[in-house]
């Protein structure tokens, strides 16, 4: 084990320099047995500090390369290629992190910051001193592509990808696309009709040979690695044969069942066969078979009857289809937060408190007013409160911010205005206004210039007690006017609760079958907040749009041609360089126990039933080291990360260097 380390101490600009001693700690390594040279420099990622480790390797003829800076996350990939272009094995290169574990966390003190990192440069050589070169393996890319929702991010990355001639599954568990901006009106800042902008969009999906659209329809397995996934879809019956409908409405407008309709939060009704708006693509129908009474006791046939192409079928099963795909884009959208837990706020007891999504779809011309905006009593309403943050930004309920609920909220108060007219009261109670998108701050001013009343206060209570004259017949909301600093009562007639956006229900299910991570607000977790915003922690699986976290549509859809982008990334390589550090097994030491089986995050091992030994498929594992941790007899170990090598490396961080850095 006589190899010949090279270490070299970036400075990372004063990150690194300026809190600790970069001299002294470059010193301290050359000090170490078998370093052959220690160099420190102003920035090592830079061409010059690349060019100074591949001299070195040439001229030294250095076995390992160990570089102290910041996080491998960001530079282990330029490191290896630079040992690569000097003819070294990648994996015989090591970083050691003295940015983040040292400098940073120790900016106050110099002393300490530059123990640390003389700790952590010595374990990191014992690691480089432990390492062998593996081999580089590469896979293949299926050139398919699954995305998951077929809202406008859904939408936007299918034609994206499709427009280059690659295969896309476009998977949706509604019976048509569209997702939540199919339900809008009108969209901020330029008061575009939502559905003027979609249906276009919609129509390219259909009609696009390299999209198979797959309503109806959701995911109920995943398993492989990137570039080699496999899918297993249930289209779900519709009842009605796609190969025959012509979407001529004959059945739905002859159905005798009516149900509360989905799409207009109850305030409208829906036959049991239907489509969900008059745009659905595909315009083909679904019979709900819990309400339908075909289904309930046979005694309606009357859509069978009428259908002049005869494609009816009550006798449909589910289907089950299985796509082989290389990578896969989650957009499955968000849901909205119910605020009838928040009683004092009167939403479903009080007549005319309504939710954003409920006034959202009456000002939609397909919503339950036809567009109109009206009270219970079918009169338009002369006052109306509009109030912020409903679930949002609350410790109670969704700490995060919404992010668009101020902006809709000043659109429902132009759209008002414009309307009704101008004599119309309408009242903003906000907690700040949040308007920093292009345009946004414009649009907030228009509504200011329009007349719009804005407290600045959350409100407390919507009641019917009325205290004065004026009050009698209204709902009087209570609220707090921070900058009067006390508490106001505003009669109104209308009250529109601007709710929280939410991770979907089935965020935690789908969660398990692609192996995502949630962060704490419980919406999907990014790889990075700004290095990779569309990546997740599995390789080859992105999420994009409301998924991930409330934003508009046009930032939904830069992060749809994000994850476009990076799936057509991996199409046009072809292939994907598999992880080479993957878990291994001392086949005389397994005892067959299974307890590294549930414990793979990526269902990477499996115990063979005859020899009662655990087999890991390399192709699969991610080399996270969570079988070696757990496995009892130590018969699972990791690639240059054995057990010897990590008490080693544990010896040599926990040796005492006081005073070494003085």
């Amino acid at each position: 084990m006589n190899k010949k380390i090279g270490v070299y101490v970036c400075h990372c600009g004063s990150n690194i320099a300026g809190y600790l001693d970069v001299a002294k700690a470059t010193e301290y390594a050359a000090s170490l047995p078998r370093v052959a040279v220690a160099r420190h420099y102003q920035f090592m990622c830079s061409d010059p500090g690349q060019d100074m480790i591949k001299n070195d390797i040439k001229e030294l003829g250095l076995d390992g390369v160990l570089v102290c800076s910041c996080s491998p996350t960001l530079h282990l990939k330029t490191f290896r290629a630079a040992c690569v272009d000097a003819g070294l094995n990648p994996h015989l290169c090591e970083m050691a992190t003295i940015r983040e574990l040292s400098s940073w966390v120790h900016s106050h003190d110099h002393v300490a910051a530059t123990e640390k990192a003389m700790a952590l440069i010595a374990a990191g050589v014992r690691r480089v001193v432990y390492r062998n070169p593996l081999e580089t393996k590469f896979s293949p890319v299926n050139p398919s592509t699954l995305i998951v929702g077929g809202g406008i991010a859904g939408i936007q990355a299918a034609l994206e990808i499709a427009s280059t001639g690659e295969k896309v599954y476009l998977v949706e568990k509604e019976p048509s696309i569209g997702g939540r901006m199919a339900r809008l009106g009108k969209t901020f800042p330029n008061l575009e009709s939502a559905g003027d902008l979609l249906a276009p969009r919609m129509k390219m999906v259909q009609e696009n040979p390299n999209i198979e659209l797959l309503t109806y329809s959701d995911i109920t397995e995943v398993s492989g690695y990137i570039g080699n996934f496999k899918a297993t879809i249930n289209k779900k019956a519709r009842s009605v044969d796609e190969t025959r409908c012509d979407g001529c409405g004959k059945c739905w407008e002859q159905c005798p069942v009516e149900v509360p309709s989905e799409l207009d939060n109850g305030m409208k009704k829906r036959k049991a066969i239907y489509i969900p708006f008059n745009n659905a693509t595909p315009k083909i129908p679904v019979i709900d078979r819990q309400n339908c009474q075909h289904f309930l006791d046979g005694s309606c046939n009357k859509c069978e009857e009428v259908c002049p192409k005869k494609a009816i079928d009550f006798n449909q099963k589910n289907k089950t289809i299985e796509a082989e795909i290389g990578s896969c884009i989650i957009s499955t959208g968000y849901e909205t937060f119910d605020p009838s837990c928040i009683t004092q706020l009167g939403y479903g007891k009080l007549d005319n408190v309504f939710t954003s999504p409920e006034f959202e779809r009456m000002l939609n011309p397909e919503g339950p007013t036809g567009g109109k905006i009206l009270m219970k009593n079918g009169a338009p309403p002369k006052s109306v409160a509009i109030a912020h943050c409903v679930g949002s930004r609350d410790e109670n309920y969704y700490q995060h911010c919404s992010r668009v609920c101020c902006m809709y909220s000043l659109k429902y108060a132009r759209l008002i205005k414009q309307q009704l007219g101008a004599d119309t009261n309408v009242y903003q109670m906000y907690i700040d206004m949040r308007c920093f998108g292009k345009g946004h701050e414009e649009f907030y001013k228009k509504a200011s210039e329009d007349g719009v009343s804005f407290i600045r206060g959350k409100i407390g209570q919507v009641t019917t007690e009325a205290l004065t004259e004026e009050e009698k017949g209204k709902l009087v909301v209570v609220c707090e006017d921070s900058l009067l600093g006390s508490m106001i009562r505003v009669p109104v007639d209308m009250v529109i609760l601007s709710v929280a956006i939410k991770p979907r229900d089935d965020a935690e299910d789908l969660s398990r079958i692609f192996l995502l991570a949630r962060s704490g607000d419980g919406f999907f977790m990014e790889r990075h907040p700004k290095l990779d915003p569309v990546g997740t922690m599995l390789d080859g699986i992105f999420a994009v749009g409301c998924c991930q976290g409330p934003k508009d549509i046009a930032d939904t859809i830069s992060q749809a041609d994000g994850g476009a982008a990076r799936a057509l990334e991996l199409i046009s390589k072809g292939r994907v360089e598999m992880e080479s550090a993957t878990a291994f097994v001392d086949e005389e030491v397994c005892t067959g126990c299974g307890a590294c089986v549930p414990i793979c995050a990526y269902s990477a091992i499996e115990v063979n039933p005859k020899t009662k030994i655990a087999h890991v498929n390399e192709a699969v594992c991610k080399g996270c080291g969570a079988c070696a941790a757990t496995c009892p007899s130590k018969a699972m170990q990791l690639k240059n990360f054995t057990h010897k090598q990590l008490i080693d490396v544990i010896d040599e961080a926990t040796n005492d260097f006081a005073g070494l850095a003085k």
